[in-house]
């Protein structure tokens, strides 16, 4: 773990801890990213630092003083390399900082940053899952679009399909056109074999979703799939498409094969889907200089 109220890395689990008064710990007034860690590679470690700064940034939190973004790119590589970890992820927060028990931030001496590595496996094809929609009310999308650590809708929708037996929660928005799930984004392959996916103008832009754009062109390429979108998806549209995933850094490409007791397509794990997981693999393996930063351990 790195703490910059510590200024430095510790591998001792008994010292990995945050001030109680840190903001983000009794405010939520905090915002969160993670890496994946591949076989010794941090995967879009860059993409994930962009927009941990830019919810940082929405969030009125300010970078530590002296810190950059280049000064905590290499702090994040450096703790991973300490970690030893060669398979998992790296998660991260920028907080508003310790300093009171106060509801703003103008307490706190300083902004902090936090980074833990935690230990996982090589990522791995998930089997077909159910879905239920979500009765918890989604985010408005001024808190959706940030990655910040108010999470109790998330949670709350999460535990809410582990109740109904489901894996996960799918939210509609307030025009009830498809959203995202608790901590994934959500697509559809057509029975035209197009590639759909709800705009990114209410709901976080995943860093996975948004390489799975990119990768699936490949798919165009090859004449599998017909077009790639984004647009306003109704349930009944999406109930009605061949193919469904979830998309995300914990997920990867998940097959759906029911929504609320309906089959999707013949309610079997999809060959596009199955088709954007391993171009997803090839790329968290040997893919371009640009998604892959190794780590010098």
């Amino acid at each position: 773990m790195y703490s910059s109220v510590f200024g430095g890395i510790t591998t001792d689990p008994a010292a990995m801890v945050i001030p109680i008064d840190d903001h983000m710990v009794h405010r939520g007034h905090g915002v969160f990213d993670t890496a994946a860690i591949v076989d010794g590679y941090l995967y879009e470690l860059d993409e994930h630092l962009d927009r941990i700064l830019r919810s940082a940034s929405m969030a009125k939190i300010n970078l530590p003083i002296t810190y950059d973004r280049e000064m905590i790119r290499r702090i994040l590589i450096r703790t991973v390399s300490a970690s030893k970890c060669r398979n998992g992820s790296l998660r991260y927060w920028l907080s508003a900082g310790p300093g009171d028990f106060q509801l703003s931030s103008s307490g706190c001496y300083q902004s902090a940053l936090y980074a833990v590595v935690i230990q996982g496996k090589p990522p791995s094809r998930s089997k077909g899952i159910k879905v239920v929609t979500s009765s918890v009310p989604m985010k408005p999308p001024q808190f959706a679009i940030m990655k910040s650590v108010n999470y109790l809708p998330n949670v709350l929708s999460k535990m809410e399909a582990e109740e109904k037996g489901a894996y996960a929660s799918i939210w509609l928005d307030d025009d009830g056109f498809i959203a995202e799930g608790p901590n994934m984004n959500v697509a559809f392959i057509s029975s035209d074999k197009e590639f759909i996916m709800p705009y990114f103008d209410k709901i976080l832009s995943g860093c996975t979703a948004k390489r799975i754009i990119n990768l699936a062109e490949r798919l165009v390429k090859e004449g599998r799939l017909q077009s790639i979108s984004c647009e306003n998806i109704t349930m009944e549209k999406g109930k009605k498409a061949d193919e469904m995933m979830l998309i995300g850094s914990g997920v990867l490409v998940c097959p759906v094969l029911q929504w609320d007791g309906q089959i999707i397509g013949d309610g079997k794990e999809g060959p596009l889907v199955q088709a954007l997981f391993n171009l997803l693999i090839e790329d968290m393996k040997s893919g371009p200089q640009t998604v892959r930063i190794p780590v010098p351990y």
